[in-house]
Order: C-alpha cells, then sequence, then structure tokens
C-alpha cells in the first residue's frame, strides 16, 4: 500500500489488522499519527533505555554471583534466562523508538516480555523449600521436595502456553492475519501463572502463620530448626525473606496486569498507554528482580554454614554449630596424643 497524497487513508483506522498492518508497512512518522503505529505512543527511550541498562546490570550480577557462590543453580540458571529475555524485549522497545510501526520490535518485546516472568517466577518457586528446611519441615503442610515439583511443573505450562501463544502470535502476525488464537493461549499461560502464584503465596503465608503459632506454643528452641539457628539470626538470611516476599508480589501485581492487557488486544486502552507499561511492568519487575541481586540466596545462605562451595551444595553442608563440634574433638585427640 502507498500513500498518493502523502497521508493515511482513513481505511487504516479500521479494526480490521490486516488493513491496519498494510497501511503500516507504508507509514513513516510524517504520513501517520502514532494512533497507527502498533503502540498508539511512541515508546520511551530514556525509560526503555534506563530498563535494559538495568536489567542488563541484574544479568551480570547473577551471573557473577552464580560463580561466585557456586549454589543454588537452579534459581541462577532460571533468574539468567528470565534477565536474558527482558534485555531482548527492551531492546525491541528501544528498536520502536526509532520505527513504531515496525513489527519486528513490537513482536520482540511482546513475547519477551511476556515470557520472561515465568522464569523469574520459577526461580522464587526453588527457594521456598531451602527456607522450609531452615525453619523446620513440621511447620509445613507440604513435604518441602513437594514445593519445587508442584510449582514448576505448574509455572512449565504456563511457560508452555506463553511461549506457543507467542509464537502463533508473530506467525500469524507475519503471515498478514489475526493474531488473536495465539494472544488468547498466551492469556491462557499467564492466567496460569497468577492462579500458580497465588497458591504458592497462600502457602508461604500459611507455612509462616504456621510457625509463628508454633513459636508461640513452644517457644523458639522447640519450634524451630536448631541445626540452622546461627543461619536464621544472620542479617543476610533476614533481607533474603524479604527481599523474595517483595519479588514475589512484584511478579504477582504484574502477571494480573498482563492479564488485563493482554485481554484487551493488541489495540486495548492498557497497551496503548506507556504509562501503566513504565509502572506496572518495567519498574515493578525491575524492583523486585534487582532486590533479588541484593540478597542473593546462594551468598545469603551461606551465613551460618562452614562448607565447601560446591555447585549443588545438598546434604553435605554442615552447620557451623556441627563444625566447631567437630573441631573441638579433633582439638581434643590431638591433646590426647601430645600427653
Amino acid at each position: 500500500m502507498s500513500f498518493s497524497n502523502a497521508t493515511a487513508p482513513l481505511e487504516c483506522f479500521s479494526e480490521n489488522f490486516n488493513t491496519r498492518k498494510a497501511c503500516r508497512q507504508a507509514c513513516t512518522f510524517e504520513t501517520c499519527g502514532l494512533r497507527l503505529s502498533y503502540w498508539a505512543y511512541l515508546p520511551s527511550i530514556a525509560a526503555n533505555g534506563l530498563f535494559t541498562g538495568l536489567f542488563s546490570l541484574s544479568l551480570a550480577l547473577f551471573l557473577i554471583q552464580a560463580i561466585y557462590s557456586r549454589r543454588f543453580v537452579a534459581f541462577s540458571v532460571s533468574m539468567l534466562c528470565g534477565s536474558v529475555l527482558e534485555v531482548l524485549g527492551y531492546v525491541g522497545r528501544v528498536m520502536s523508538y526509532h520505527n513504531p510501526f515496525g513489527e519486528t520490535g513490537f513482536l520482540l518485546q511482546i513475547i519477551c516480555l511476556t515470557i520472561a516472568p515465568a522464569f523469574y517466577a520459577a526461580g522464587i518457586y526453588f527457594c521456598l523449600s531451602r527456607i522450609v528446611e531452615t525453619f523446620g519441615a513440621e511447620n509445613s503442610r507440604l513435604r518441602p521436595i513437594l514445593y519445587p515439583r508442584i510449582f514448576i511443573t505448574c509455572d512449565f505450562l504456563s511457560l508452555v502456553l506463553q511461549a506457543m501463544g507467542g509464537g502463533m502470535a508473530s506467525a500469524a502476525s507475519h503471515a498478514d492475519k489475526d493474531p488473536t488464537t495465539g494472544n488468547n493461549i498466551m492469556i491462557a499461560g499467564l492466567a496460569i501463572q497468577v492462579a500458580t502464584l497465588t497458591i504458592f503465596i497462600a502457602l508461604s503465608a500459611d507455612f509462616a502463620y504456621s510457625t509463628i503459632k508454633r513459636i508461640k506454643a513452644m517457644g523458639k528452641e522447640q519450634a524451630l530448626d536448631s541445626e540452622h539457628a546461627q543461619l536464621r539470626s544472620s542479617f543476610k538470611f533476614k533481607g533474603f525473606i524479604i527481599a523474595l516476599t517483595f519479588a514475589t508480589l512484584c511478579i504477582f501485581t504484574r502477571s494480573i496486569y498482563r492479564v488485563a492487557e493482554l485481554s484487551e488486544g493488541w489495540n486495548g486502552h492498557l497497551i496503548s498507554t506507556q504509562r501503566y507499561f513504565i509502572g506496572l511492568e518495567g519498574a515493578i519487575v525491575a524492583a523486585g528482580i534487582l532486590s533479588l541481586n541484593a540478597f542473593h540466596p546462594g551468598i545469603c545462605f551461606q551465613e551460618g554454614y562452614k562448607e565447601k562451595k560446591t555447585w549443588f551444595a545438598r546434604k553435605s553442608k554442615a552447620s557451623v554449630s556441627e563444625t566447631s563440634q567437630e573441631e573441638a574433638a579433633q582439638t581434643g585427640r590431638e591433646m590426647e596424643k601430645d600427653s
């Protein structure tokens, strides 16, 4: 399609997807207003450049922290995957600043930024079992090992649906077809993510309530696992609990927003209003994830433990108290030999 009078004809502003796409391919800033772009606004180069930088920083920090700590491998891999997708998504938005009528930048951001938090959620799910073990498994309704098995399975289903929907929407758009079917599948994946996070938050709150209730009834020494007393009292561990709670609520809030946004379609009010995206997608996710950089579990769980760093750090680790007992016994044996 070409515009003979150097302006977009009225038919370009119809709700027909194919017509609007054909017009966009011929659009420039001079011939078409931003209302005809994929966004209905010009993506902010300042905001999207900032988010690209923040998630690039987070990506680098997660990589360094994974190499340094050599613990919580599944958590680190999940967070690295999520951060890579976030960076790609915001690169797509920066691309769209230069050409808001282009399809590539729009599809790159809508797919990558939709999927990325599913990886972040997976990383969060991996942490709960270790927290339960630290306070005492008897305070939990589920065995610690069941938390990642249940929630990672649900998160994987959510991720598959979001990826499949994004791929279908992208393929349909490239073929000049309506992407509604793919968009609806993405919404289904996001809805599963919201439901999974809701149950996760409920079980986490129930565990916290049960733990506090047992402490009031029995006292800390009886109610909590004695092996991890020093770890629980450390500043880093307490900071990690706060950071994980904050990050979970951030991802949960963002997921609700994205369900509402995509439910309106690619021309809806939410997707066409930049301030909602900046606040409820970019800022809230960045804040939550950077808090986990500040209190990375692989580093925070070192407090209260003396152990050789290993990539998988499971039952091989010993608490400080156990280590101290072993050292005392060894010292005693050496003194006996000397005497």
